[in-house]
Formats: structure tokens, C-alpha cells, sequence
């Protein structure tokens, strides 16, 4: 598996493989989002296919009870493992030891990221990877467009874990 920043040429095979929901395009958003320097698009790939993606928000959650908390932590978002078939494998582990990464190298003391209230599985790796409770809940909102270009909000409740990242030796 080689896990490599986003190109721009890699959008279209994204897109037919990891189909964005409705007319969301998230991989566009991110890439353009990575383009002005906000953060970096990590894609997994398997032979020539992608199979995950996620991303470093270099400024941090967007949620105001976690930017307050937590100000100059940067947040792995996004993180997805595609087709569901190939969760369980490594892939979301080793996206996020990707994302930790690039994160000590650009000499962050520690990286963040939110989890569904309801998402135990997610919850599970993140707490086997060394992440820990915060204790700091709040709503993660975002929208999507559907089929038809109608626009859907959605407020998931969730809870931030933080990692502390030692230096590793040179």
C-alpha cells in the first residue's frame, strides 16, 4: 500500500472509486482546501486503486468548543476506508500513522481528531492507536447535496481525542 498526498490528477479516479455522496464532490473540496495550503489530502492506494483517504486540517477542528480548547492542534478529518470490504485490513491504521507523520515533521507536539458518539468501531482504533478522551463533546456540523442539489445539514454529536506525539529519532 502507498499512501501519498493528493494530485490533482487523482480526483477523477477518486471520484469512480470512492464516489462522493450525491452532488457533495468531497474529494474536489479537499483538494482545493489542500491547494490554499489549509491542509494536506491523504489518499491510500492498492495497486493503482484508491482505498482511503483522510485529511490534516492544519488550523484545527472547526468546531468552536474544540478550537477553543484546543487552539493550534491540528485534526485528522475524514478519514474512510472504500469498498467496506476492505475495512479491518490496515488501511484507516495506517492512514492515520501517515497523517501523525507529516504532523510531528511539521513539528505539531500533537494531533487531534473528532469521533462519532455512535461510532464505536472508529472509537475503538483511535483509543488502540493512543489517542485519548479530551472530554470535550460538541456537534460536528456539515452538509452534503444530494442526487437532486438539495442541500441536507447535519450535526452529528461526537468527541474529540487528542494524541501527544514524541519526536522520533533521526
Amino acid at each position: 500500500m502507498d499512501i501519498r498526498q493528493c494530485r490533482e490528477g487523482d480526483l477523477g479516479v477518486l471520484e469512480r472509486h470512492m464516489p462522493s455522496p450525491g452532488r457533495t464532490r468531497r474529494h474536489v473540496m479537499r483538494f482545493e482546501t489542500q491547494q490554499r495550503g489549509l491542509s494536506t489530502f491523504l489518499v491510500a492506494w492498492h495497486d493503482g486503486t484508491p482505498v482511503g483517504t483522510a485529511q490534516i486540517l492544519w488550523n484545527g477542528c472547526k468546531a468552536p468548543e474544540v478550537r477553543d480548547r484546543f487552539p493550534d492542534c491540528p485534526e485528522l478529518n475524514g478519514l474512510g476506508v472504500w469498498p467496506p470490504q476492505r475495512r479491518s485490513q490496515g488501511i484507516g491504521t495506517a492512514l492515520v500513522r501517515a497523517a501523525e507523520t507529516r504532523a510531528r515533521h511539521k513539528g505539531c507536539p500533537r494531533i487531534g481528531l473528532g469521533v462519532d458518539d455512535e461510532n464505536h468501531r472508529a472509537a475503538s482504533l483511535y483509543l488502540r492507536l493512543g489517542y485519548q478522551e479530551t472530554g470535550c463533546h460538541y456537534l460536528d456540523r456539515y452538509h452534503y447535496l444530494d442526487a437532486d442539489g438539495l442541500r441536507h445539514e447535519v450535526a452529528d454529536p461526537g468527541r474529540f481525542l487528542i494524541k501527544q506525539l514524541a519526536e522520533q529519532p533521526n
